[in-house]
């Protein structure tokens, strides 16, 4: 296995200015926390107030459900807006797309706080909710390949893990910031104004995600390997290559590389949701525990992986992206159980600690992914390689992770149905990655199999 330092992704001319790198990170990394704060403040909505306020429903279960659902609906919308985003952003430039998809979210997450409920407008309320979710999917589906690729590609060489892991940053900042303000929400209201429109304010803030827009647009250039990939334009032979779809490309030659990536990641994105959202749901409604009291461990337990994601990242620049991302999915394998026997034990000490050591693991995976995946496919189809690898995830884990929780909960009646859940993803994980370690092996040997235009990954 290869575990050089990451090598360019290609010749670009005059390497970036040191300056220049830092404004590009910053941007992304802003564009990625501040588009995953949209999406989150959903997730918790979801599980605190969104089935009584949209979903009526006799069943204070069966009204989470249907929050879940459509919680859920995002996930599946989001390879839509990554094939989309994909596509165009193989052909006309990372900068455009991720602006695109900053102004959609932004629209889409303030016209949810500004929606009237089921018992104000009937059934368009419900129907509206699903289709302004269904606009976040396609957002954050098409924002996280360009914010990726303008981290990686402008990232210096033996540091793309590490530029790339800035990106993913965004996760844990998103978390944090909607949970504090839903927490400052809950704080600025009582229980009745906050169920009734106090939960809307989080949503609102959604707005300032247009300045943030703005700014790249104005401020910040297309990637080095984007503007060289265009230069290689310029024969007869590879304008022909050109004016092929992405998409086509990646289905006819890549497809089982977007699979396998996909499948490694599943279980990352679905333990990460039912830590957010999921055990929000079962600690406040199942364990009597006090709704901020749980917003605040989580909130905590998101500060340690504004550390832990960098580390992991810089780690695999040095030893290999697939190791790494493989010692995560093995601690995630091996903690679900214990994780779950401490966060029934209602005790906010021990949630905290399960959930921070699962939150570790998760950490450790996230910290390369952007880095590895990126790696998978040239500049050429690497948006919409990357964008459906990553997408195709969210939908197999995260999307369904709250829904199926409570599915496994109400049918088994014990939390260990939901560390079952986790484990077989991890299984899937793990030998994804097995496959994934071969093919990287396969590519760097002499006259190795790799699929027509892959790059080498690093072991």
């Amino acid at each position: 296995m290869d575990t050089a330092p990451s090598a360019p992704h290609g010749n670009t001319g005059t390497p970036p200015s040191t300056r220049s790198r830092r404004r590009v990170a910053t941007a992304a990394a802003l564009a990625s926390a501040v588009e995953w704060y949209d999406y989150f403040v959903f997730g918790i909505a979801a599980a605190l107030v969104l089935g009584p306020a949209f979903f009526p429903s006799g069943s204070e279960a069966a009204g989470v459900l249907a929050s879940f659902a459509t919680f859920a609906v995002g996930f599946l919308a989001r390879p839509v807006g990554g094939v989309i985003a994909g596509q165009l952003g193989d052909r006309h430039g990372r900068k455009p797309m991720l602006v695109l998809a900053l102004t959609v979210m932004g629209l889409a997450t303030t016209a949810i706080g500004l929606l009237p409920s089921y018992d104000t407008i009937g059934l368009a309320a419900p129907i509206l909710l699903v289709v302004l979710r269904l606009l976040q999917g396609i957002a954050v589906g098409a924002q996280w390949g360009g914010a990726m690729l303008m981290a990686t590609e402008y990232a210096p060489e033996g540091k793309r893990g590490l530029y790339g892991s800035l990106v993913q940053l965004g996760v844990p900042l998103g978390v944090i910031t909607a949970n504090s303000a839903f927490l400052l929400a809950g704080a600025l209201t009582d229980e009745r104004s906050f169920s009734t429109w106090g939960w809307r304010l989080p949503f609102l803030v959604g707005v300032l995600v247009l300045l943030l827009a703005r700014y790249i647009h104005i401020r910040v250039e297309e990637t080095p390997a984007f503007r060289a990939a265009e230069e290689k334009l310029a024969t007869a032979e590879q304008a022909a290559v050109a004016r092929r779809s992405p998409l086509r490309e990646i289905l006819r030659h890549h497809l089982r590389t977007v699979l396998l990536a996909g499948g490694s990641f599943a279980v990352n994105t679905a333990t990460f949701y039912i830590l957010i959202t999921g055990v929000l749901d079962y600690a406040t409604r199942e364990l009597d525990m006090r709704r901020t009291s749980v917003l605040a461990v989580s909130l905590l337990v998101s500060l340690t992986q504004l550390a832990l994601i960098p580390a992991a990242a810089a780690l695999s620049d040095r030893i290999g992206r697939l190791r790494v991302y493989a010692a995560g999915a093995v601690g995630l394998l091996l903690w679900a159980v214990p994780m779950f026997l401490l966060i029934d034990t209602a005790s906010l000490v021990w949630l905290g600690v399960g959930t921070f050591v699962g939150s570790c693991f998760l950490s450790i995976m996230y910290g390369p992914q952007a880095a590895l995946f990126a790696e998978l496919f040239t500049a050429e189809m690497r948006y919409t390689g990357a964008s459906l690898g990553y997408q195709i995830s969210a939908i197999l884990g995260g999307g369904l992770a709250p829904f199926v929780m409570v599915l496994l909960l109400e049918a088994s009646g014990t939390s260990m149905a939901v560390s079952g859940y986790i484990m077989a993803l991890s299984v899937i994980a793990l030998v994804s990655i097995w496959l994934l370690v071969r093919r990287a092996a396969s590519a760097s040997a002499p006259g190795g199999g790799a699929e027509p235009g892959a790059t080498k990954v690093q072991g």
